[in-house]
């Protein structure tokens, strides 16, 4: 045993963390939600989950309501008011129980709409085929050697009705889309759509985000944002430019797959990222007693008929082609008092050394959010409005405040390298899956954690990267060659350390 001066023992250090602990997140503030907020609370007392988690589903299912019938006025001018959320949870946070009960009026109205397609595309393909055959008639007339009748087609040519269009496609969500299926849906279906998901690692992981496809999509949704025009060019497709669509987003992730994804650069770079509402509101797994669950079922029926009555509303949009024509909701005068002061406020903190600074980013667009979600809260409340007033723009900034808190916490984490969180999640599950199965022999080989481990760690490349951090910060300790492990030498074997100064 090693002896300090003083004449102690001397005790190892012990194992370092791998992440730096992110500072708690702040609470969500309730109070600002206005009409949402019956709901938001209903779902937030049957499930236990952050009320943050039910807050992000009902602002982002209101602003896919309303989008399509007013742009905001805001300090730069004429915006949409869509909305892009980012919610951060691991698994067991009830993600999905929170989303489900809210979104249930919209998967009734598309279910709906479906079924009347289905009545107008048999008329459309009786139609076609009407038309079709006269078309066909015309056309093998064009061919005979009867200069007559060669003349007299041109003319009914020329005379014959277009050619029926298919009915639009009714669905307003997709979860996974990658940019030639989503223009394509914003070409022959609705002009206000939704990319909707609570298992949102599957669209940032998807074919639309892949290497090849990333940056066009990326480029895509951020016109879609500011409401410009979003255009595609293929050989053989031709071209095609789309006007007046809009699109609001809800990604529900897991930590590891949202910071993977905010560590990219392309995403940070292209404004992508800022362009988000986002929040890893702190657990509240392992206080969710049942005896405290309360049930609000009128709260969340309300909420539904307020959104199917929204969606069953016509949007205003040209019927040829389909573009929108929504009214503009001007800010009351009290209201951009308020805007300009945050807007101001923020601005300052974003100069070297200020609070903001290493997010510009996302607080150079805090002001249009915070306006975008008053939008969304007016026209929920009143479709007609004409005005955002004063008393619903605090409530916005409060919010855009709390979604720019959260985006200032979070970046942090975005500064952590993959591989890191990799390391980080093969500790995790060194301690909390195989160590209490083996107690009396603590030790791993890569073979295990190949066979058993995490399936993002099913590389043998990946985890001899994340064994090689473990090693350096003290959670394994490599063992001699050839030591016998379940009966066998081993070339590689790792003992595993359970905490601080526990060497097994």
């Amino acid at each position: 045993m090693n002896i300090l001066p003083n004449g102690e023992a001397f005790k190892p250090e012990g194992p370092q963390p791998l992440l730096r602990e992110l500072p708690p997140s702040r609470p969500f503030p309730e109070g600002t939600l206005g009409p949402l907020l019956p709901a938001v609370r209903a779902v937030q007392s049957s499930t236990q989950a952050p009320l943050a988690i039910p807050a992000a589903s009902a602002l982002a299912l209101a602003s896919l309501a309303v989008q399509g019938f007013a742009d905001v006025e805001t300090l730069g001018g004429r915006r949409p008011t869509s909305l892009y959320m980012l919610t951060i949870a691991k698994t067991g946070e009830r993600k999905s129980s929170c989303d489900a009960p809210l979104i249930a009026g919209l998967r009734q109205h598309e279910k709906e709409q479906a079924k009347n397609r289905e009545q107008a595309f048999q008329s459309y393909k009786n139609a076609r085929a009407l038309w079709k055959a006269e078309h066909d008639r015309i056309t093998a007339n064009l061919k005979s050697r009867d200069s007559l009748k060669r003349t007299g087609a041109q003319a009914d040519l020329e005379a014959l009705a277009p050619e029926p269009d298919a009915p639009p496609s009714t669905d307003r969500v997709v979860t996974e889309p990658t940019y030639e299926g989503l223009t394509r849906l914003f070409c022959e279906g609705q002009p206000s759509l939704g990319i909707f998901s609570d298992e949102g690692g599957q669209f940032l992981g998807g074919h639309g985000m892949n290497s090849d496809n990333r940056q066009k999509t990326l480029a895509a949704l951020n016109n879609l944002w500011g409401g410009n025009p979003i255009r595609r060019t293929r050989q053989g497709d031709g071209s095609f430019t789309l006007y007046d669509r809009r699109l609001a987003i809800h990604l529900m992730v897991q930590p590891i797959v949202a910071y993977e994804f905010m560590s990219d650069p392309l995403a940070a770079d292209t404004g992508f990222l800022p362009r988000f509402l986002m929040c890893e509101p702190e657990s509240t797994i392992g206080s969710r007693l049942y005896a405290n669950t309360r049930h609000d079922g009128m709260a969340i029926m309300d909420f539904e008929t307020r959104l199917r009555q929204i969606l069953q509303t016509e949007m205003p949009m040209d019927e040829e082609t389909r573009e929108l024509t929504p009214k503009l909701l001007k800010l009351s005068d009290g209201a951009r008092k308020l805007l300009i002061l945050f807007s101001d406020t923020i601005e300052l903190e974003q100069a070297k050394g200020g609070s903001l600074a290493q997010i510009t980013g996302t607080a150079s667009k805090t002001a249009e959010q915070a306006a975008r979600i008053a939008g969304v809260l007016t026209l929920w409340r009143n479709l007609g409005a004409t005005e955002v007033n004063s008393d619903t723009m605090q409530n916005a900034i409060e919010l855009a405040k709390y979604y720019l808190t959260e985006a200032l916490r979070l970046a942090n984490a975005a500064l952590i390298s993959q591989q890191v969180q990799q390391a980080e999640t093969l500790r995790k599950w060194l301690l909390d899956k195989w160590l209490p199965k083996h107690l009396s022999k603590p030790y791993v080989v890569p073979s295990d954690i190949l066979q058993f481990g995490p399936n993002l760690l099913r590389e043998r490349p990946k985890i001899k990267k994340a064994i090689a951090m473990l090693v350096e910060a003290g959670w394994l300790v490599e063992m001699p060659e050839n030591t016998i492990v379940d009966g066998k030498p081993r070339k590689a074997a790792y003992q595993v350390i359970r905490a601080s100064n526990d060497v097994v």
